[in-house]
Parts: structure tokens; C-alpha cells; sequence
């Protein structure tokens, strides 16, 4: 029965207050499960007990724009670039006084957990990526990709224009579903799985936070200033020196699983690429013992290292 990710508690870290869920010793490993787009914090409700009861201290934040997490200042630009995401994470980590943990994600909050592993190895014990390197080069964002690819992301450029925004505000729950079932259709998710998480897209700054990200991301609309450093570094694409474990899924819907070989040169340390059968998308609600695995086999590294 999977364990609702329900008593988070509100710390001030960088420019939001960001809600999390924690669970484990506060002796223990740490380790920060960050969630994608469209998914939250419930994405680990399975991942994270298994982690807490192996001696790990377990951290789950929601992303900016999601769930109960908020901005300070309503002056601050809602941004969702990747820079503005590994900022959130740093900014966390330092509020929390967690000088190095294991970092794991995806989508989102997998791209939150590269750019720290890229950035700030020092911070970084292990990484536990889906779809491997996922920082973006910007500077070739409008290169096109095959048709088929390109079709599986209808929905960016849906986001480009003023009626995907609308879109977007008006049926979020629709759209949202509809991703959740094109991007792992093997995963057959129940009303009760999708309402349990559902609630975290009614956040005031979800539909900017999106909108922002899938138009930023293509060179669309300038990033946030107080970002831009950040954004310098990581369009030159930096190497991931730290351990790593990444991550297809053979049947994700919207990134086709590649081989070790494709990403291979943006790590220079420790990497293995696992393509999991029957997974998605949103590996750790969908393959939870794998996910899970996978970061205890980098606690376990680090601490023999």
C-alpha cells in the first residue's frame, strides 16, 4: 500500500519556502528525492520509506510552483529554468546544513540534481539520473529533432503560445493526465494514485512556473538575472565528475531510451546506464524497488569510498 507523502513541514531557503516531506534517522545517509513535471512529491511515496528503513535520511521537496512550496516575494521573476532549479536545490541543502548527499530525480527535478552534480560536486555524494545528461543546451534547442520525437513533444510547443497557456490554466488536470498516460503507458495509475498528486498543480504559480520553463528553455524569453551566472556555466555544458547511475525507460513517451554510449562523454567519473522493461516516464512511482535500489547502491559507494 504506498505510503502518502502527507506531514511536510515549510523551510525559508533561497527565495521560496519550500514544503518537504522527510522521513529516516537524522543520522542517517542523506539523500534528496526531487520530483518532475508534471508529477510531485508522491512520485517517492513508495521510494522513500524503503530508503528511511535502510538508514537513510530522506528529503522530498516540492518544486517551485508546485504543492504547498511558495515564492517570499511576489517580485520574484517565476521562473522555471534549470538554473533556477539547481539554485532551489543548493539553496535547500544549505538551509537544511546537508553539506553532501546523494542527489536523485527526474525530469525536473532530475535536471535540479545534474546541475548540482555539474556544478557543485563537492555537494554531491551520487546521482541517480532518468534520461542520463538533462541539462539543456539552449543554443541548439531549435535544432529539430526526427518527426517522431518531435511529435512526443507537442505539448513545449503548445506552451510557446498565449492559448497553451490558457490551456494549461483551464484544464490542468486533463492535460495532466493525458501526460501521465502518454508518457508511461504501461503504467496503469489509478483515480486515487493521480488525486493524491493532483492537488499539488493547484499551486498559484504552477501555470507561470511551466510556461516559463518550456519557453525558456527554447530561447524564447530571457531567463531570470539573478540566474544568469548559473546559465552561463551550464551552457557550456559542464562534465559529471561524481558517481553516477542513469536511467531510461523502455517505454517512456515522451524521451525513447538510449544507450550507455549516447551520453557517455558528458561523465567523466563512475556511470552505469540501466534501460528498465516496462517503465515510463515516472520511474520511481512506477518502478519503485529499482529506483531505490539504485541510490542505496551510491550511499553504500560512498560510504566504502
Amino acid at each position: 500500500m504506498p505510503n502518502p507523502l502527507v506531514n511536510t513541514r515549510t523551510l525559508r531557503a533561497g527565495v521560496l519556502n519550500v514544503a518537504l516531506y522527510e522521513c529516516g534517522p537524522a543520522e542517517g545517509a542523506p539523500v534528496f528525492l526531487m520530483h518532475g513535471f508534471p508529477y510531485d512529491i508522491h512520485a517517492f511515496e513508495e521510494v522513500a520509506p524503503r530508503l528511511a528503513r535502510a538508514g537513510c535520511r530522506v528529503y522530498v521537496p516540492y518544486l517551485r510552483g508546485f504543492g504547498p512550496t511558495r515564492f517570499i516575494s511576489d517580485a520574484t521573476p517565476r521562473s522555471g529554468e534549470q538554473a533556477a532549479l539547481g539554485a532551489d536545490l543548493l539553496s535547500l541543502m544549505d538551509a537544511l546544513q546537508v553539506p553532501r548527499a546523494v542527489l536523485a530525480g527526474y525530469d525536473w527535478g532530475g535536471r535540479a540534481a545534474c546541475v548540482i552534480a555539474a556544478l557543485w560536486p563537492e555537494r554531491c555524494m551520487g546521482l541517480v539520473s532518468l534520461n542520463s545528461y538533462n541539462i539543456h543546451d539552449v543554443a541548439r534547442a531549435m535544432q529539430p529533432d526526427t518527426p517522431a520525437n518531435e511529435r512526443s513533444l507537442w505539448y513545449q510547443y503548445y506552451f510557446h503560445n498565449e492559448r497553451g497557456r490558457a490551456g494549461l490554466a483551464r484544464y490542468r488536470r486533463e492535460l495532466i493526465r493525458l501526460l501521465w498516460q502518454s508518457w508511461s503507458p504501461t503504467w496503469a495509475f489509478d483515480d486515487a494514485t493521480f488525486e493524491r498528486s493532483a492537488p499539488a498543480f493547484d499551486n498559484p504559480d504552477f501555470v507561470d512556473v511551466v510556461i516559463h520553463s518550456y519557453r525558456c528553455r527554447y530561447g524564447l524569453e530571457p531567463g531570470d538575472p539573478a540566474y544568469a551566472a548559473i546559465e552561463q556555466r551550464l551552457a557550456q555544458l559542464p562534465t559529471i565528475s561524481v558517481p553516477s547511475i542513469t536511467f531510461d525507460g523502455a517505454d517512456d513517451g515522451v524521451r525513447p531510451p538510449a544507450d550507455a554510449g549516447a551520453a557517455a562523454h558528458r561523465f567523466t567519473g563512475p556511470r552505469s546506464h540501466r534501460v528498465v522493461p516496462g517503465a515510463g516516464h515516472n520511474l520511481p512511482q512506477e518502478k519503485p524497488e529499482c529506483f531505490a535500489d539504485a541510490v542505496l547502491e551510491l550511499v553504500d559507494a560512498s560510504r566504502s569510498a
